[in-house]
């Protein structure tokens, strides 16, 4: 049973359990989305470190409140009517970084707030080769772990030996890469379903720190060459079906350059929907659904959301 609840009670509750991280209402999400829309957290926690968040869950765990982790919220569409439960942010919060032995090999940890990039850096400094594909993902380790993300041919599972994780009462576990059902840009625990990434060891194989820098300096120009960084957008909008490519299907469907109000697929990439000034989260998700239709009918191929959509579905 769902217990209702106020600001005084959270607060208390706080203050009773001697929680260090910061507890927040009414959280803009535009500020804290990468697209630059989206309504209200209702409520939110940035802990302190892992050990702070396990005490606020078991804490908060009478309450029974939905719970969604959020990183740079760089795939991620809030909806206009913001997101109930707790919201958790994981950025500058959840940040070890640290080479680690695992027998005789150095494996690296990096908990889930870690930017992707900054693993990348991190690896190349300890002359490791591999990473550099995590420099192109603009979110942080958690939501890589969580939607298999990869660009360039390389995905973030291929180099993962075992993640930590954290339910809902708290409870950490460390869980092998085996216990997962792993597909491209979806990753399903065979046991629960109702745990969070908030960490992971990563392997990459030895060779040279300056041919990994100078990989991750061209990779990231080709970046900004390929795609809108010049405008707030959430990455890649839509998978890439079997055999095709989701940007070259939208361009084939002459949709590049559509608005619906302050929303637009960018005319440098067909994939990016970018917000113009003053879009709104509805403007994006009925473009997107828009895009679907469309290429559905013209192409005869289903487009799926890559980007992860949150808070109440909107009518029309």
């Amino acid at each position: 049973m769902r217990h209702e609840f106020g600001t005084r009670e959270l607060s208390d509750l706080c203050v009773r359990h001697s929680l260090r991280g910061r507890l927040d209402f009414d959280v803009g999400m535009a500020k804290k989305t990468s697209l630059k829309v989206g309504g209200a957290a209702r409520v939110s926690f940035t802990p302190l470190n892992c050990p702070d968040l396990s005490d606020f869950l078991r804490a908060s765990e009478p309450f029974n409140l939905p719970l969604m982790f959020v990183g740079l919220g760089s795939n991620l569409l809030v909806r206009d009517e913001g997101l109930s439960g707790i919201t958790v942010f994981t950025h500058k919060a959840l940040s070890e970084l640290e080479l680690q032995l695992d027998g005789q090999d150095s494996v690296i940890y990096a908990e889930a707030g870690v930017a992707a990039p900054k693993l990348a850096r991190f690896s190349a400094l300890h002359h490791f080769e591999g990473a550099e594909f995590l420099a192109g993902i603009p979110g942080t380790v958690g939501g890589a772990l969580a939607m298999n993300a990869g660009c360039y041919g390389s995905e973030t599972w291929d180099h993962v030996l075992k993640v930590k994780t954290i339910d809902k009462f708290g409870n950490l576990k460390i869980r092998e890469k085996s216990e997962f059902y792993l597909s491209y840009r979806e990753v399903t625990s065979k046991y629960d379903q109702s745990e969070f990434f908030v960490g992971g060891w990563f392997r990459f194989r030895r060779g040279s720190g300056d041919r990994s820098r100078e990989k991750i300096k061209n990779l990231l120009a080709r970046r900004v060459s390929e795609q809108p960084l010049d405008k707030p957008n959430c990455g890649s909008v839509f998978r890439n079906p079997p055999g095709y490519y989701a940007a070259q299907l939208i361009e084939n469907c002459d949709l590049k350059g559509k608005t619906i109000g302050g929303a637009m697929i960018s005319p440098k990439h067909a994939n990016f929907i970018v917000n113009t000034g003053g879009a709104s989260a509805r403007d994006v998700e009925l473009l997107m659904r828009e895009v679907q239709s469309v290429v559905a009918e013209r192409m005869g191929v289903d487009l799926y959301p890559e980007v992860k959509i949150l808070g109440a579905k909107q009518s029309g």
